[in-house]
C-alpha cells in the first residue's frame, strides 16, 4: 500500500493560508510594488490601481505551495502544476540519449503546458541521484507547440534510481519566459516531488517515461506537481492502442 507524506502543524487542522512566494520572485514583487507607488504619486490613484493587480499577479505566480507527495517508488509524480497537452512516442533527445542515459529507442514523453497563472516551480518526478543538468539555449515560441521540444530555450534533467531505473525530463521556456532557473545539480540526490528548478512566465516540461511504462494520465487532464501520480513504473496499459 502506497504511503503518503502529510504535513503536519502540529494541531491536527488544515487551514487554508496564500502560499509563500519563493525568494526568486521577492523582488520581482518589490520591482513591481516600486512601479506601483511610483505611479500613484505622480500619476494619482486612477493609473495606480491597475499596477496594483499586477503587483498580486507577480506574486502569486512566484508562489511556492506545500505539496503532499505519494512515497511510493513504483510512482512517477508530475514534475509540473499544468495541463496534459501531449502524449507521443519519441525519441529521446540527444542530451538525455546513449547507453548511460535514456537509450535510443523512442519513449513515450508526457507534455504539461503551464499558463502564466499556473505555478511554476518544478519538481523531480522520482527519488534518486541527478545524472545529468543540460542547459540548451533557444528560441520562444509558444511551449504547447510539438516543436517547442527541439526548438524552445530548455533544461534536461536525467534522474537515476538505486536500482537503475532512469527518468529525464525537460523545462522548456515559452512564449513569453526569457530565463529557466536550476535548483540541483549533477550528483544531488533527490526526493520525489523535491523543487527542483523554475521558469519564468508561461512554459512546459515534458517526461520521458521508461520503457514498460505507459501514462496513468490524459491528453486534457490538470497536474499538480509533486502530487499528481502520471505514471506507474513497469505498468503499461497500452495507451496508444486504448486512445487511438
Amino acid at each position: 500500500m502506497s504511503k503518503i507524506q502529510l504535513s503536519n502543524r502540529g494541531d491536527g487542522v488544515a487551514k487554508w493560508s496564500f502560499p509563500p512566494v519563493h525568494p526568486e520572485g521577492r523582488k520581482f514583487g518589490l520591482i513591481a510594488a516600486a512601479v506601483t507607488a511610483a505611479t500613484y504619486f505622480l500619476a494619482g490613484s486612477f493609473w495606480a490601481w491597475p499596477l496594483v493587480g499586477v503587483t498580486i499577479w507577480v506574486l502569486a505566480f512566484f508562489r511556492d505551495p506545500a505539496r503532499t507527495t505519494p512515497l511510493d517508488d513504483r510512482f512517477i509524480v508530475s514534475p509540473a502544476d499544468g495541463l496534459v497537452t501531449l502524449i507521443e512516442k519519441v525519441p529521446p533527445p540527444p542530451e538525455l540519449a546513449g547507453e548511460d542515459g535514456l537509450g535510443v529507442e523512442p519513449l513515450t514523453r508526457v507534455s504539461v503546458f503551464m499558463s502564466v497563472f499556473d505555478v511554476h516551480i518544478n519538481r523531480t518526478p522520482i527519488r534518486g541521484t541527478v545524472k545529468r543538468v543540460a542547459y540548451i539555449a533557444g528560441k520562444f515560441l509558444n511551449a504547447d507547440l510539438d516543436k517547442a521540444s527541439e526548438e524552445n530555450e530548455r533544461q534536461h534533467f536525467l534522474v537515476e534510481r538505486e536500482d537503475g531505473v532512469r527518468v529525464g525530463f525537460t523545462q522548456i521556456a515559452g512564449l513569453v519566459a526569457r530565463r529557466i532557473l536550476t535548483f540541483v545539480k549533477p550528483g544531488d540526490d533527490v526526493e520525489t516531488g523535491q523543487r527542483i528548478g523554475l521558469i519564468r512566465f508561461g512554459s512546459r516540461v515534458d517526461v520521458y517515461l521508461p520503457a514498460g511504462t505507459a501514462p496513468r494520465v490524459i491528453k486534457g487532464q490538470r497536474c499538480v506537481a509533486g502530487e499528481t501520480i502520471i505514471a506507474e513504473i513497469g505498468v503499461d496499459k497500452d495507451y496508444f492502442a486504448v486512445n487511438a
